[in-house]
């Protein structure tokens, strides 16, 4: 097995009990962790802990359980922010996910036009541009779709070349002063590429344009360091990264998040109400409306944890080793075609490919039988597939405790694919 000299992935591995299964009479080779990763133990029993002995609502009640709950969940924003490298614990608001984390952007330029006051960086009009890229999760290109079909502004993207890689041949004619926000992927859920970061927000700056950056696929394999990285905002998820499911979180700068509107209004966003009108909290509150996901919150700082014990950077080097292998390995599979870079430079460890004449549905069936777990179809990116002419991949995905032989497995199993549909 090639691993990071610096943990041991069999003995991480026993933290997965899940990984243990058997999936039709085959060991389960868990290979879909690009789109929701297994959680260990540890965050189990740190969700577990906090329902048995602090389960409580937050910031209401002056009773033990009340405190003890406001203090978990805040303590869980402190966390995250300092894993993200987040300046302020109250830069971090907590969401459902990224895709509602992306919509509150998104949301702030819609309403600014309409509210007195607003901040010029998020009025929207005709002749101002939004700009993305054609390697988008739809989470990060329809919220921007349907803001420019409601201010009028006009939609614009960079695209992809052969090799899998963002074109920033025209970077300075597609990212104009006309610009007002450019959205774009740090890592492709499609393509495992890994975007460049600096020359993006460089030439945003260079213009005024804010920039948000989707990081779901990012946050959980590589180092992130939001104040290094320079952007405005910064969206990622936790079910992605060893966490629970219905929790996310944007980051953004604390002056902007203060000049925001807020996106759902009801309880605990509030500063004073009465039957006339209301004032809203300051950031974070105001944007997280009623009562939040506690426990979740308090499973993404454990997941926080538990990858900052492995290290981000030997997380890196594992998925870099992993990804070389996969690459390898394919390439041994007759009829098979990798979309996206086919090297490890600047990639990551998710792996989509086509099998000439062999339906990804039929791909995955076949896997399955042999306990092998893989995605199929277009993973939420179709303007991806179509920029490759397919209508959908199969993809396969490793994390921290994924192994050469789970790899070895799925590359036997595609033999098997070729024997059926020969």
């Amino acid at each position: 097995m090639t691993a990071s000299p610096t943990f041991d992935v069999e003995a991480l591995r026993a933290d997965f009990p899940i990984l243990d299964r058997q999936v039709n009479g085959h060991p389960l080779a868990y290979l879909d962790s690009a789109a929701t990763s297994q959680r260990p133990v540890q965050v189990e029993e740190a969700v577990r802990a906090f329902t048995r002995h602090s389960n409580a609502n937050i910031s209401r009640s002056v009773h033990t359980l009340g405190a003890e709950a406001t203090e978990a969940y805040e303590g869980a924003r402190a966390r995250i922010a300092r894993f993200i490298g987040a300046p302020a614990a109250e830069e971090v608001v907590f969401t459902k996910n990224s895709t509602e984390s992306i919509n509150l952007v998104a949301y702030a330029f819609q309403n600014a036009g309409v509210e007195k006051g607003s901040d010029p960086r998020f009025i929207l009009g005709p002749g101002d541009e939004i700009v993305v890229t054609e390697m988008e999760h739809h989470a990060n290109l329809v919220p921007w779709q349907q803001l420019a079909e409601h201010t009028g502004a006009t939609l614009k993207w960079l695209g992809i070349t052969d090799a899998g890689r963002l074109d920033l041949s025209n970077l300075d004619e597609v990212v104009t002063e006309r610009t007002k926000i450019v959205s774009f992927v740090h890592v492709s859920n499609l393509l495992g590429t890994i975007n460049p970061t600096e020359q993006i927000v460089r030439r945003a700056r260079e213009v005024g344009a804010l920039v948000a950056i989707d990081g779901s696929q990012a946050v959980p394999h590589l180092p992130v360091d939001v104040s290094a990285i320079g952007a405005d905002f910064y969206a990622f998820t936790g079910h992605k990264m060893l966490g629970p499911t219905g929790i996310g979180a944007l980051w953004g700068r604390s002056e902007l998040l203060a000049a925001m509107p807020p996106f759902i209004s009801g309880g605990s966003m509030i500063e004073t109400v009465t039957m006339e009108r209301t004032t809203f909290a300051a950031p974070p509150a105001r944007f997280e409306a009623g009562t939040p996901p506690i426990a979740e919150a308090v499973g993404m700082a454990a997941a926080a944890d538990y990858l900052d014990k492995i290290g981000m950077e030997a997380v890196r080097d594992h998925e870099r080793d992993l990804a070389a292998y996969m690459l390898r390995r394919l390439g041994d599979v007759d009829g098979l075609t990798v979309v996206g870079p086919r090297d490890t430079a600047d990639r990551g460890a998710t792996v989509s490919f086509d099998i000439a004449g062999v339906h990804p549905h039929d791909v995955g069936q076949v896997l399955d039988a042999d306990g092998v777990a893989v995605r199929v179809g277009h993973h939420c990116a179709k303007p991806t597939c179509i920029r490759f002419d397919v209508n959908a991949t199969t993809r396969a995905s490793a994390y921290v405790y994924t192994t050469t032989e789970e790899i070895d497995r799925l590359v036997e199993a595609l033999d098997k694919v070729r024997g059926v549909f020969a």
